[in-house]
């Protein structure tokens, strides 16, 4: 399959699995979750969907409750993507969000040294 088919898919798949989780699933745990990327393998057989959460305490039991909403999530998905076979989804809590928060604490720290001095 090309890289573009490849994106468009990844893209459709975000949106969806957001529609679910806003619409369709009743867990109040990933009720706030924000998916942030897909990432599928080129023989479309699983699925790396990264989120991130508001609350950083609620990070494991929001792992917890995806894991156990991956099959109806899944089922949910083959319902609204008209694909042969649906991918196995593993979620992947995104770092990215919060390691650029920490770029920019330090990027600041620098600046407010360089006008105290």
């Amino acid at each position: 399959m090309s890289s573009i088919k490849i994106e468009r898919l990844n893209h459709t798949i975000q949106q969806e699995i957001s529609m679910i989780l806003q619409t369709e699933v009743k867990d109040e745990h990933i009720k706030f979750v924000t998916i942030t990327g897909v990432d599928t393998t080129s023989d479309l057989s699983f699925s790396k969907v990264y989120y991130t959460v508001l609350d950083k305490e609620k990070i494991d039991s929001t792992k917890e409750a995806l894991e156990k909403a991956s099959s109806f999530i899944r089922t949910c998905l083959a319902e609204r993507i008209d694909i042969r076979h649906t991918p196995e989804l593993k979620f992947i809590y995104d770092t990215s969000i919060a390691y650029g928060e920490h770029i920019e604490e330090i990027i600041e720290n620098i600046h407010e040294k360089d006008n105290k001095e």
